[in-house]
């Protein structure tokens, strides 16, 4: 006879107790500033539920003016002063409710499906990374246009030698996700070929083919967990100069400490400041399984600093020297992959199979190698950008890029990299989050008192832009 070990019994209710008893609060304040809206999340805590929200609202291409965050003893409240891209508050109705809905929802399932603009969650997903060299994005997109594969959408990023891209493809004669194993198992063999030719010996790659399913990771995050899989954070270090040598030094520093009295590890880190760039520290602090408790950002000039108090998910702190490198490698590393080199190309053009091979095709005779990419359709058109760079690393001539605008066809506009980097920080993807819903507050309360202390200490940051 078979003796079942006794398991005490947990109602499943149980988890979802705190949620029920006491709701996530969103409030959206347009009136108490005259230069931003302010918006507020209040909710019970959840290991990362900072993230998630960050991640909703950087795809909403939001600019964070100001903020403070606080999760400690299983409560999460942070505030947000947030604008749009040109510096306006925030007053389309539908966009508030989206905000309100989207930060909810999160609180309660963390299972929000984002991804960059006009990807399909519906499409078979292509992850490669490898060596960076140029034309292996020409190559790859190549192959699976001569294997009967539609790029829908293409993300690409270049760090420290290394490269990482997610294609999101479908099958170009039907329509619709490829979920065949024996073609998908062809289409892999005939992509590692591609892949891992040229490469040195010692040096890994990998490919691989993930059918849709629903709560894929957000392509971006997928990107960061591609690259640290990779190592390339190895290959990062930051200024030695230490805290007093960060004024006017254009490198990314972290720094981390011990709060003894408090129980956490301190991280202070800063960088010249750009789009999604909270984003990307929480992401690598996320992945790493650390919990925020307390968190300031804010931005002076064209710098960023942000501040973190921090514990790994099990309780400790980082007691040892290797723990300490090991995260700081990290965040630099989540702060270089997104830097851009090069010149921009705005592409506009007609949908079509094989698009992404020709235009990539066109970049690599004309001798430019790509060093990040975002790609994707919207109904019958395909719209992107492109950061490129001549086989020595300079800006690319305009020579170059009138032969570009006659071999691709469609809308080319070329962005200087150098001369518009405000307008690029002010334009793109950027962070927010969201907090309680003060029409249903008490008139008093502790959580007032407690708000009323972050809005006080979240006046004192400058602009963040990501």
């Amino acid at each position: 006879m078979e003796i079942i070990p006794y398991r005490p019994y947990i109602d499943p209710e149980f988890e979802s107790l705190i949620e029920r008893i006491h709701p996530p609060r969103v409030c959206i304040d347009n009136d108490s500033y005259q230069d931003c809206t302010l918006v507020k999340v209040d909710s019970a805590n959840k290991h990362g539920i900072l993230l998630e929200m960050v991640q909703v609202l950087t795809d909403l291409d939001l600019v964070i003016s100001k903020s403070y965050i606080s999760s400690d003893g299983g409560w999460f409240m942070d505030v947000f002063h947030v604008t749009d891209q040109l510096g306006n508050k925030l007053t389309d109705e539908t966009l508030l409710v989206y905000i309100q809905q989207a930060l909810k929802e999160v609180q309660k399932s963390l299972k929000i499906d984002v991804k960059p603009p006009h990807v399909s969650t519906e499409n078979t997903a292509l992850e490669v990374t490898g060596v960076d060299r140029p034309g292996l994005m020409s190559e790859i997109s190549a192959v699976l246009c001569e294997l009967g594969c539609h790029v829908s959408a293409a993300v690409a990023w270049t760090h420290k030698t290394r490269a990482a891209c997610i294609f999101y493809i479908e099958d170009g004669l039907n329509g619709g996700p490829i979920t065949d194993p024996k073609r998908l198992a062809h289409i892999q063999e005939q992509l590692e070929i591609v892949v891992e030719a040229h490469h040195a010996e010692g040096e890994t790659t990998s490919v691989r083919l993930t059918t849709p399913v629903s709560g894929r990771t957000h392509t971006e995050r997928r990107l960061h967990q591609l690259m640290y899989a990779d190592r390339d954070y190895e290959r990062c270090q930051g200024c030695d100069g230490g805290v007093d040598h960060w004024k006017g030094c254009t490198r990314t520093h972290a720094f981390i400490e011990s709060c003894n009295e408090k129980g956490y590890s301190v991280v202070n880190m800063r960088s010249l400041d750009r789009p999604k760039l909270l984003f990307d520290t929480v992401c690598a602090l996320t992945d790493l399984q650390y919990v925020v408790f307390h968190a300031a950002v804010s931005s002076k000039g064209c710098f960023a600093d942000q501040e973190y108090f921090i514990r790994h998910r099990d309780g400790c702190t980082l007691d040892t020297e290797s723990e300490r490198q090991k995260l700081t490698q990290c965040l630099i590393a989540a702060i270089g992959r997104r830097v851009s080199h090069g010149l921009r190309l705005d592409i506009c053009t007609q949908n079509r199979m094989g698009l992404l091979s020709d235009m990539t095709r066109a970049f690599r005779e004309n001798g430019l190698s790509i060093s990040r990419a975002e790609i994707g359709t919207n109904g019958d058109k395909t719209t992107g950008s492109f950061y490129v760079m001549d086989a020595s690393g300079h800006e690319v001539n305009q020579r170059t890029i009138e032969l570009l605008k006659q071999e691709i066809g469609g809308s080319i506009l070329a962005v200087n990299k150098s001369s518009n980097r405000a307008s690029q920080a002010s334009s793109s993807s950027s962070l927010t989050s969201s907090s309680s819903s003060l029409d249903d507050r008490p008139k008093f309360s502790l959580g007032n008192l407690l708000w009323s202390h972050l809005e006080r200490l979240s006046g004192n940051f400058g602009l963040i832009r990501s």
